[in-house]
């Protein structure tokens, strides 16, 4: 079992393009969770989805590390796990590599969750997140 989930994306667009879509709270709504995001280092903010057995919905984060538009870090508490989310941009290939490491699954228990997010990450990198990157975020 794993105790960090790494994930990579390649979006043909640039590093302030693919922020945006991170770090603004409506569109952080649109592809990933209704949320009370704001963009400031120490900002506590929660993220709201479908509840299930042993997790009331909610994520709890802060914002732990900000610089535009290239590293953004939060902590993600919710369903028995504390863990850390970093989203790296970087420029590449006439576009933005995107690689986001969630860690800190520690136990059989927040290594199962991280087994979900895993499959749930991927899809949404390569999903809803890309879709927003390509339409929602086009005007700056």
């Amino acid at each position: 079992m794993f105790a960090t989930i790494e994930k990579t994306a390649w979006y043909p667009h640039p590093p302030e393009r693919v922020w945006r879509a991170l770090t603004d709270a409506e569109a952080l709504a649109r592809w990933l969770m209704p949320n009370d995001f704001a963009p400031k280092v120490g900002h506590a903010f929660t993220m709201q989805t479908k509840p299930g057995p042993g997790f009331d919905g909610v994520v709890r984060c802060e914002v732990l590390e900000l610089d535009a538009p290239r590293v953004m870090v939060w902590r993600w508490q919710g369903g028995g796990i504390d863990t850390t989310v970093r989203f790296e941009l970087a420029p590449e290939r006439d576009g933005t590599r995107l690689t986001l490491t969630h860690a800190g699954f520690r136990g059989v228990g927040p290594r199962i969750v991280g087994m979900i997010l895993s499959r749930g990450w991927a899809k949404m990198l390569a999903g809803s997140l890309a879709r927003e990157v390509e339409g929602s975020c086009a005007s700056p």
